[in-house]
């Protein structure tokens, strides 16, 4: 639509409503009357009240075409708000969420303390570019999380946004510290969706579909999980270690020699596998393989880090020391921010210059991420996860016993939980039905699994009622089957 030289014309479009305004324009060095700028002035409020009251939620569904179809959702409506263990909808429907934005809000939906740092710094500085300076919450937060670490020798940090970002600057170090190419990864693993990232992602082929080939120098070997070795659910864990820690001999021999390879990266939790706990004996034994060849071990922490499987970091059960370790999601309880940690000897080969990104380590969320710490101590969330984790295990283990030829596994740590069931779509339908009856619960993996993730500092009460929607939820399922 054409304005002309001395108009401008506003045009909304809402459903099938067009709006138009037509506001004047002085022409350069043109002089308006102080009438006339008054009068443009009304104009340009009524505009803006117009296009404010076009802007409800009511409407704003008019424009979901106009978002990529890449993007999957699982529920209806647009989520409006958020509360600890609760999220509520656009028409005023409350729901308990055991997602947590796939385990990002550990401490449940805006925490005070969380919100109230990020508010607070907001008013202060919002980005400070990390190549150009220090913003005063970097470096509170590296004083913070120091102690915290599953290993002295992690000492040298550095923020992101993403998890899959963290994941490629580790994949980064490795090399460059070792100067070696090759990487080896787990079958099952998630480690992101960007490219060097979706490389090393064994869990799903939808992530890489249509884009290969990916980076290159990337080998695969067996995770000690019963279902992917084709074996039964009550196969001795020590056996499957012992033939997943062989296959990796065999590749080291026979695909990538060690003195090709810089890094195995490992989730010590799958997620998107399937969320299976690697044996303490299988995280030992892929230590002593890289001590021996001088291969870099990643610790993808991403979703099971910051107390999620009632340890601060899931690492800590074997005692196993990670070479470089990958944290993100609950880090700062919603803001986006993610990093690596290392020993300052590795850390510090990285020529000046090599690391950095825009938005790296922002202060907001920098700011939100000390009040994390913060919080964890302060409330003892890792008593709670514990606690609360003993009772929903019990529950979920009460509705695998009544449901014997339905639910095939109960597994997980902490608050990071799976039921796997059998019977193909089975979990889709559970989780469905308890959206249904107002939880949120997400499916994960190839396999009929359905993820647990609720807030780390959950009530009692709440758990007991996510644990009573799934039974109902269950038993409903069952009957239709």
């Amino acid at each position: 639509m054409t304005s002309g030289n001395h108009n401008r014309v506003r045009v909304i479009v809402s459903g099938n409503r067009t709006l138009c305004r037509l506001h004047p324009r002085p022409a350069p060095g043109m002089f308006l009357s102080r009438s006339a700028r008054l009068s443009l002035r009304l104009q340009t409020k009524g505009f803006n009240r117009t296009h404010r009251n076009m802007s409800t939620t009511s409407n704003l569904l008019d424009y979901s075409p106009n978002v990529t179809a890449g993007l999957s959702r699982v529920t209806e409506g647009i989520l409006t708000s958020g509360q600890g263990s609760y999220v509520q909808y656009d028409n005023g429907r409350k729901m308990l969420d055991f997602s947590c934005g796939i385990g990002v809000t550990n401490l449940g939906h805006c925490h005070p303390k969380v919100s109230k740092a990020a508010a607070d710094q907001c008013m202060n500085v919002v980005h400070v570019q990390c190549s150009i300076a220090f913003h005063e919450h970097y470096l509170r937060l590296v004083q913070k999380l120091l102690p915290l670490m599953p290993d002295p020798s992690l000492d040298s940090f550095f923020f992101w946004n993403s998890g899959s970002e963290a994941v490629e600057a580790a994949i980064k170090v490795a090399r460059m510290v070792t100067a070696r190419q090759n990487i080896i990864c787990m079958q099952g693993a998630y480690h992101g969706r960007t490219f060097g990232a979706m490389a090393v992602t064994r869990s799903k082929t939808i992530y890489s579909k249509g884009v290969l080939p990916v980076m290159p120098g990337v080998f695969t070997m067996p995770y000690p999980f019963w279902h992917q070795l084709g074996q039964p659910s009550d196969k001795p864990e020590s056996e499957l270690v012992s033939q997943c820690l062989y296959q990796l001999d065999l590749l080291l021999q026979q695909q990538t020699a060690p003195t090709d390879t810089a890094a195995i990266i490992i989730e010590p939790v799958l997620g998107e596998g399937g969320y299976v706990p690697a044996p303490a004996s299988f995280l030992r034994g892929l230590r002593e393989v890289c001590d021996k060849h001088g291969i870099m071990l990643i610790i993808d922490e991403v979703q099971s880090g910051f107390a999620r499987t009632g340890t601060f970091f899931a690492i800590e059960e074997s005692g196993v020391r990670p070479d470089i370790m990958i944290m993100a999601k609950g880090l700062a309880n919603g803001f986006p921010l993610s990093g690596i940690v290392s020993r300052k000897e590795v850390m510090d080969k990285m020529p000046v210059g090599s690391m950095g990104g825009t938005y790296a380590g922002n202060a907001v969320s920098c700011a939100a991420a000390c009040a994390v710490v913060d919080v964890m101590q302060e409330e003892n969330i890792l008593a709670n996860v514990n606690a609360r984790s003993s009772e929903l295990f019990a529950a979920l283990n009460d509705v695998k016993a009544a449901n014997p030829s339905t639910v095939l596994d109960v597994r997980g740590r902490g608050l990071m939980v799976a039921v796997e069931f059998e019977g193909k779509g089975m979990a889709a339908r559970v989780a469905k039905k308890c959206i249904e009856k107002g939880m949120i619960l997400l499916t994960t993996s190839v396999y009929e699994v359905v993820r647990f993730i609720p807030p780390l500092n959950i009530s009692k009460e709440d758990l007991a009622k996510g644990a009573a929607i799934f039974k109902d939820a269950v038993d409903e399922a069952v009957k239709e089957a």
